[in-house]
């Protein structure tokens, strides 16, 4: 009797002496949904009320935010065909507006960032090849052709400053779109870029989260893309998220962002105590209008108008992450198993 009443008394240090990756209980698919239906609803609303204030396209609300809903309405949760449809048709209209600079090769402001997160909102769309998007993917295959990588045009943080980024657009938007008759040239460099991601050097979580993308989208080894996932999962913070630089907290742009590649590389079975502690992140974090703030730590370049997103001047950033944060949620409410090695 003794000896249980000692245990007892001790469990709760033993558990607390665990790792927190041991500890951690699988959140409940109910909980994960109700806050994915809490999110929706406003990214649907804001990208439709982001085109009655900008004419032109938009990588934080029309690019991750079509990426998101594409993926939830895939997943069986309510998303309204239309705003899928009017986003793509905007989509179209900014692409055509200066199609004949792409079809010169000089493209849009915004370079590959812009151009690859306009296809990638039209591939999630599915809306098939035509004379834009082959305009678009020859502009993308000519760009920065003597480098192994993309260039990013921008520096806008975190998600319009990083090479990794645009060079996981730019392999994406050439596999979607790129024209037949240049399927060497884009072999040919895709897996040129596939050799310089496996030596590139990192500085931030979203040259992490993007490197394994690009890497995935590349083709690399199961070698490779297990050593990139396992470098992220490295840096997960004590409260479950991620954090977009070393010395920053966890916040749900990073944490989101991580945990969406993660599953959708296989790299993470979403029932993995690593994942389902970044959802709890998520859950905790999350406002009461569905939306997760996120500060900007990006210069302004233009003038300041309402989105139709909460958060004022951190309503772009915020957007993304909500749109990162929801697609994470989407994919752990709909369990996936980890890729075999």
């Amino acid at each position: 009797m003794m000896k249980l009443l000692l245990l007892l008394f001790a469990l709760p240090t033993l558990l607390a002496a665990l790792p927190v990756t041991e500890r951690v209980e699988k959140v409940r698919p109910a909980l994960i949904r109700e806050a994915v239906n809490r999110s929706l609803p406003l990214l649907q609303s804001s990208l439709k009320e982001y085109p009655n204030h900008a004419a032109c396209f938009s990588c934080h609300h029309q690019g991750v935010g079509m990426f998101t809903l594409a993926l939830a309405r895939s997943k069986g949760y309510s998303v309204a065909a239309k705003s899928l449809e009017t986003t793509v048709q905007h989509t179209l209209a900014d692409l055509r507006t200066d199609l004949e600079l792409y079809k010169n090769r000089k493209g849009q402001p915004g370079g590959v960032t812009r151009a690859g997160y306009a296809l990638l909102a039209l591939q999630s769309g599915g809306t098939p090849k035509d004379a834009v998007t082959e305009a678009v993917s020859a502009y993308i295959l000519q760009r920065d052709k003597a480098q192994d990588f993309w260039n990013s045009s921008s520096n806008r943080p975190p998600s319009e400053a990083s090479v990794f980024t645009d060079t996981f657009l730019a392999i994406r938007a050439l596999k979607a779109y790129g024209e037949e008759a240049q399927k060497e040239e884009i072999v040919k460099r895709i897996e040129r870029t596939r050799q310089w991601l496996e030596q590139a050097k990192l500085k931030d979580t979203e040259d992490r989260v993007f490197q394994l993308w690009a890497l995935h989208e590349a083709g690399a080894t199961k070698e490779v893309l297990h050593k990139s996932a396992s470098d992220i999962l490295k840096e997960q913070k004590e409260d479950g998220g991620w954090a977009q630089l070393p010395t920053s907290n966890s916040d749900p742009y990073a944490t989101g962002s991580v945990l969406t590649v993660l599953a959708l590389t296989g790299e993470t079975s979403t029932r993995e105590a690593a994942f389902q502690r970044g959802i709890l992140f998520l859950l905790k974090t999350q406002q009461v209008d569905g939306s997760w703030h996120v500060v900007s730590r990006s210069k302004p370049f233009q003038p300041y108008f309402e989105s139709g997103f909460p958060h004022g001047k951190d309503q772009f950033i915020s957007a993304a992450a909500s749109g990162w944060a929801t697609s994470a949620l989407v994919l752990a409410s709909t369990p996936t198993q980890k890729r075999p090695q």
